[in-house]
């Protein structure tokens, strides 16, 4: 019987890690994949403080989980496969063990969204792409789009074009729920061509990408470009389909929590994308974190 289970380790889930094992928490912290979450897939990260020139997301990542386990946090590589939260004991089941804990932080993330436009399942791993600095390298020297008006999808697009000879960037707005700054940042690049606004028709190509058609989202008027690749950064989707039924969910899948990161049922946590709010970024992700163990610490000591 543990203290605490700490359920994913991206930078919410580490951050808990390592202020449970200085609060003498007996914590462990199971992630399925790699330390990090999407954090560590990012190429450069430059608004996280304390890190200059723009930073590579996996060496922030990597930081983040030395440090905790130097400091004593149990850090295990599984894949859970149920929880059982609503009882008193908390419970996971991992594809290799079941664990238990007086109380519980969920911060499982939350994964790429899919458009569901032609071509994009079929063509998915020939072109089709959702992390640009996993795949980037692959489109060295071709054109490419990117679809999407967010922060990721101009970092995706800045990124890209660094390696790629042209870059699509199609939004279905005039305006885009960027950072202004980033904006402005695309807009100076030769090789970035902006497409607004534009809605993604359909990805063509046989047996792998060599084309988008899109089309004027006023108007109706198709165009269509080759490219070779395709990186969809839409937003995500938080990962609590293992949860639902059990804590309370917002209308888009998120975990309903307090100031605290309390959930709707007691010693239940929430921590990072997984949760409503009005920012998903590293910093608020730690923030998380560190309010979750604190509502934890709390809890535990009330039992």
């Amino acid at each position: 019987m543990h203290d605490l289970i700490i359920a994913g380790a991206g930078p919410a889930g580490l951050t808990a890690a390592i202020y449970a094992a200085r609060a003498g928490l007996d914590a462990i912290t199971v992630e399925r994949s790699f330390a990090g979450g999407q954090m560590a897939i990012s190429n450069t990260i430059e608004n996280y403080p304390g890190y200059e020139n723009d930073t590579p997301g996996a060496a922030i990542a990597n930081s983040m989980k030395l440090q905790a386990q130097r400091l004593g946090a149990v850090i295990v590589s599984e894949d859970i496969k149920s929880f059982d939260i609503t009882g008193k004991t908390k419970k996971i089941a991992t594809s290799k063990n079941e664990y238990e804990a007086k109380a519980i932080i969920l911060a499982m993330g939350a994964i790429p969204r899919q458009l569901g436009i032609e071509g994009e399942k079929r063509l998915a791993g020939s072109g089709v792409s959702y992390c640009a600095t996993c795949d980037g390298a692959f489109f060295k020297g071709a054109p490419v789009a990117v679809i999407g008006g967010g922060n990721t999808a101009v970092e995706d697009a800045l990124y890209l074009a660094n390696i790629c000879s042209e870059v699509h960037l199609v939004h279905r707005r005039m305006q885009f729920r960027a950072q202004h700054a980033l904006v402005e940042k695309a807009k100076q690049v030769a090789n970035i061509t902006l497409h607004l606004p534009y809605l993604p028709g359909e990805v063509t190509g046989e047996y792998a990408v060599d084309g988008m058609t899109v089309k004027h989202a006023e108007t109706g008027e198709t165009e269509h470009f080759g490219v070779n690749g395709v990186f969809f950064a839409v937003g995500n989707i938080p990962k609590t389909e293992l949860v639902q039924g059990m804590v309370t969910l917002d209308e888009a899948g998120y975990i309903v929590s307090d100031e605290g990161c309390a959930t709707s049922l007691a010693g239940v946590f929430c921590a990072g994308d997984i949760r409503t709010k009005r920012l998903r970024q590293i910093v608020t992700a730690t923030a998380d974190g560190a309010v979750a163990v604190a509502a934890a610490e709390e809890y535990l000591f009330s039992l």
